[in-house]
């Protein structure tokens, strides 16, 4: 009977609040409803899904063609010039809203698993951050996205193998060359044995040219025996 009783009184305080403080779709802002997160349920429909993970040499998998050796690579939706989706990043990013990876990270795997996506990868990596820039923002988005991954799939994620040593600027306003040039030797390798033989998932939250993955991706190579795929939340259309 008292747990009956706390219950009544968390749901009702829970409605409560969302009359105070209603959670609203980050894309639309519309009121979300009970069961939704971060987005409501049009927004989910009208997402622009890349369905890459449905093709093999896709056009994510061609970015990466040559430059280092790939398992399988997609992204989840496409991140479009004047799209309301672009939201989802920019919040995730810039606004503080670090529960909006987990959340995507959840919904991502969630339609990506059925397809094998996932089947025989160890270890997820999110592409690390300079440790003045986690700061200052508060957290990393991409370990927030590779754990939302993480609760889905049950693959570990590891923070630690790969660090950022070298401070960079935004790449957001820079040339493909600068882009290229400004990563150039930022990671560097901790704990490699721990990554011997494994197929590592490298996460990012949203692809352009593929700078940065790439040059994360080439000192994982160091690593004896080691097998890559990408995952990254959105890709730059």
């Amino acid at each position: 009977m008292i747990m009956k009783h706390t219950f009544l009184v968390k749901e009702w305080f829970g409605a409560f609040l969302s009359l105070l403080f209603p959670r609203c779709c980050v894309v639309c802002g519309r009121p979300l409803a009970k069961g939704e997160e971060c987005i409501c349920a049009v927004c989910n429909m009208d997402l622009p899904r890349t369905d890459y993970h449905l093709r093999r040499d896709n056009p994510v998998e061609l970015l990466f063609w040559g430059k280092f050796p790939l398992e399988r690579a997609t992204s989840f939706f496409y991140y479009r010039k004047g799209s309301d989706f672009r939201r989802i990043l920019h919040l995730l990013k810039y606004g503080g809203q670090k529960e909006i990876g987990a959340i995507m990270g959840r919904y991502m795997a969630a339609e990506l698993i059925e397809s094998g996506f996932f089947q025989g990868i160890d270890v997820i990596i999110p592409i690390p951050l300079h440790e003045t820039k986690q700061r200052i923002r508060g957290y990393n988005q991409s370990e927030w996205i590779a754990r939302g991954i993480a609760a889905v799939t049950g693959i570990p994620v590891d923070t630690e193998a790969v660090v950022r040593r070298k401070y960079t600027e935004t790449q957001t306003r820079k040339s493909i060359f600068e882009r290229w040039e400004n990563v150039e030797g930022i990671f560097e390798l901790h704990h490699a044995e721990s990554l011997i033989g494994k197929h590592v998932l490298i996460v990012d939250d949203v692809l352009t040219t593929g700078a940065t993955t790439v040059a994360c991706a080439s000192r994982i190579m160091e690593v004896e025996g080691i097998r890559i795929s990408v995952l990254t939340l959105a890709v730059a259309d």
